[in-house]
């Protein structure tokens, strides 16, 4: 709490110094700026103002106003680098509060482990004639399935085989599915991964969800819900 406190007492310093700084510069350029009016208007035609003088005080004029807007760009930095500061914790706190919840999220990808993979859909309304891919890391397709989906949410999960029953390396997989209606219109299909944050990576410009393996960035999460509690039969089962 006390950082926070300095950090902010800082902020409020800066910008008050600099706002001053602005605000004298400002008072001299306007009195520069009358002097040099009433100068003008009230010298002697026989005895017009000096030349070099007329254009030293000119160079005097262009220098006060480059320095006005050089501190006003100036404060217009340090207030950004404050808010991006700002919203950079906040976003770090909303995902290290996700830890331990259970979230569904838009992506693609979704990790084999322990000889399972599973994605969550949503399909804008039926199809019955659908065609599921999964690539391996390296876009190479190691499955493909014809499956009839109805409009909605569902669940779709592979074994992590092959073919010929063989089973894959765990890691990262991607899945697509193309699917058309009975009269053979594309439908669309919004392919999501549900499961638990087990981690925050913040080592990144934002944080990053680690969920079953699979990083997920906070704007592609859909929504989030309470981990329900493993029951003492679940536990035991486990053990």
């Amino acid at each position: 709490m006390a950082t926070s406190a300095i950090g902010s007492g800082t902020g409020i310093s800066t910008q008050s110094a600099m706002s001053s700084s602005r605000q004298t510069i400002a008072e001299n350029f306007d009195t520069f700026l009358s002097i040099l009016t009433t100068q003008l208007k009230n010298q002697n035609p026989l005895e017009p103002l000096d030349t070099n003088q007329f254009t030293q005080q000119l160079v005097q004029f262009t220098g006060v106003e480059q320095q006005l807007k050089t501190n006003e760009f100036l404060e217009a930095l340090v207030m950004g680098a404050q808010n991006d500061g700002v919203a950079a914790a906040t976003a770090a706190n909303q995902a290290v509060n996700l830890i331990g919840k259970t979230i569904v999220a838009g992506s693609s990808v979704s990790s084999l482990k322990d000889g399972n993979a599973s994605w969550t859909y949503t399909v804008a309304r039926d199809a019955p004639n659908a065609e599921v891919t999964i690539r391996n890391a390296k876009g190479e397709i190691v499955h493909t399935q014809s499956v009839a989906l109805q409009a909605g949410q569902g669940n779709f999960e592979w074994d992590g085989k092959d073919a010929s029953g063989l089973d894959f390396d765990e890691g990262q997989y991607s899945i697509t599915i193309d699917a058309k209606d009975a009269t053979g219109n594309p439908v669309s299909v919004l392919t999501q991964i549900k499961g638990v944050v087990d981690m925050v990576d913040l080592t990144g410009s934002e944080p990053v969800l680690v969920v079953n393996g699979s990083r997920i960035y906070l704007d592609s999460v859909l929504s989030v819900t309470n981990t329900p509690a493993a029951t003492d039969g679940e536990d035991t089962a486990d053990a």
